[in-house]
């Protein structure tokens, strides 16, 4: 055989070897496993930092603190590191600066830069003007479970109580980050004072405050040791019921102590009522009229950074469904409102399906064009090749969502168009008459070597034109980033 270039070299060192089948098969599983490790979503994630910075300065107008809180505040913001927006909005009393850092930025390290430009400038701080309060978002932020809890049976203060035991048994779970309970009505002790009664044994509202606030409380008081052992000390109680708050000592008439419950009237039951949840029920089965709404409560749930959403929501299903029956009422429907993991899944899924219908369709086409044995090559030679790319995506940190299946996808056309030059080459040569005879390894490694080179050169080309891709700055940057990385390492 003359002397062949380094697409001939290629498939001469793997056409005999038996490596060849082991690192095929070595490179499904590799696949199969990156496609069960890959957390699945169905947008990728992008990382923009933002924190809010919220400052107090009770009895200021809205001038005043523009002047002597916001816009000072904007100047020292301005001077961090990788500060890309600065949105601020000054109300009487407060002002509130929300600070968005450039795309791709490490959360941390941003929060760790602005709590120091704020702490080493606390000495310019004016007289009555509050600590800055900080506060960070996220995407993790966004919920990726809702539960709504309704009833017939139950008001919005009770259903707020059975939540409450609810988000306990959730929090155990590890990979949740947070949780909040959205309608309901908190428990509040309220203490209606009666003018006419407070007069007659000589209380002021004015003295109530501080004296409850006092009886309010637990504090250490000492400790002793004996016996190598020390005991600490603490004095005070928290007030744990109505009861409790009645008798609070809050004066002295006649020589006789004046009780709280002696000039007011205590209530133990739900607070005033800021907003509700109101859970709809469909069309009755038999009788075709709508059912109407029941009291409600949602408690929604956050996931922690980098946690497959999928996974961790049906933890918490099961969670809910084993620990239901030990505190939550028959009556109380459980709902599942919002499930991002169980959407991102069907997205994900459906997707490897058009993928394989894909695969599926060019081998289908190759077969009536060229024959089975074609086929057979392109259809085993596209899933090990996006199977060894699912694994870049995985060892990268990526997510399965449409943006890097859209990639793999993309990337079929590609390997198609390079298997088919060259398929069709060596089934060209097979049929010439001056190769009959000889071997058909021999025949296979001229044909590669005929037109491989080309078409490596042709498949850099395309990478060279996609990768540039990858170093888009901005808000679609990181979006598209799977799009030529992933085409670019399927390609190679």
């Amino acid at each position: 055989m003359s002397e062949i270039g380094i697409a001939g070299k290629l498939a001469k060192a793997f056409i005999r070897s038996k490596l060849t089948p082991i690192i095929m098969g070595a490179s499904i599983l590799i696949g199969i496993g990156s496609v069960i490790m890959l957390p699945r979503e169905e947008e990728p994630q992008i990382i923009v930092p933002m924190i809010d910075v919220m400052v107090q300065m009770p009895g200021s107008s809205v001038k005043e603190v523009e002047e002597r809180v916001t816009r000072p505040v904007e100047k020292l913001l301005w001077e961090v590191p990788g500060v890309e927006y600065i949105y601020s909005t000054s109300s009487p009393g407060m002002a509130m600066a929300t600070v968005r850092f450039e795309v791709g930025q490490n959360e941390e390290d941003a929060i760790v830069r602005l709590n120091q430009k704020l702490l080493s400038n606390l000495d310019h701080i004016p007289p009555g003007v509050s600590m800055p309060l900080v506060k960070m978002h996220s995407i993790d932020d966004v919920p990726i479970l809702a539960l709504t809890l309704s009833s017939r049976n139950y008001d919005h203060f009770t259903l707020r109580r059975l939540a409450a035991q609810m988000t306990d048994k959730i929090k155990e779970i590890p990979d949740v980050s947070e949780i909040s309970v959205i309608g309901g009505q908190r428990r509040q002790v309220k203490v209606l004072l009666d003018p006419a009664r407070m007069e007659s044994r000589g209380v002021a509202p004015a003295a109530i405050i501080p004296v409850l606030e006092q009886s309010n409380r637990q504090l250490p008081s000492g400790s002793m040791s004996s016996g190598n052992r020390e005991t600490v000390v603490e004095t005070g109680e928290f007030l744990k019921s109505a009861e409790d708050v009645g008798n609070v000592v809050i004066g002295v008439s006649g020589n006789a102590p004046v009780y709280l419950k002696d000039v007011a009237e205590i209530v133990d039951g739900p607070e005033e009522a800021a907003d509700y949840v109101l859970f709809g029920h469909g069309l009755g089965e038999n009788s075709g009229e709508s059912q109407g709404v029941e009291p409600a409560v949602t408690i929604s749930v956050s996931k922690r950074k980098g946690t497959n959403a999928i996974d961790l929501a049906e933890k918490i299903l099961a969670k809910v469904d084993a620990e239901r029956a030990a505190f939550i009422p028959a009556e109380v429907k459980i709902t599942t409102t919002r499930n991002y993991g169980e959407t991102a899944a069907e997205k994900s899924n459906e997707l490897l399906l058009h993928m394989l219908v894909a695969i599926a369709s060019v081998s289908a086409l190759i077969l009536l064009a060229l024959g089975i044995r074609e086929a057979g090559i392109v259809a085993t030679a596209i899933p090990v090749t996006l199977a060894l790319t699912l694994a870049v995506f995985y060892l990268y940190g990526y997510t399965l969502n449409r943006i890097t299946l859209f990639a793999l996808i993309f990337s079929i056309g590609i390997l198609v168009d390079d298997a088919i030059v060259v398929v069709e080459n060596m089934t060209r040569h097979y049929g010439l008459p001056e190769n009959r005879g000889k071997s058909l390894v021999d025949i296979a490694i001229k044909a590669v070597d005929e037109v491989g080179n080309p078409t490596i050169l042709a498949t850099f080309a395309v990478i060279a034109a996609i990768l540039p891709m990858a170093f888009v700055s901005g808000m679609m940057g990181p979006y598209m980033r799977p799009i030529p990385i992933g085409a670019s390492a399927a390609m190679v």
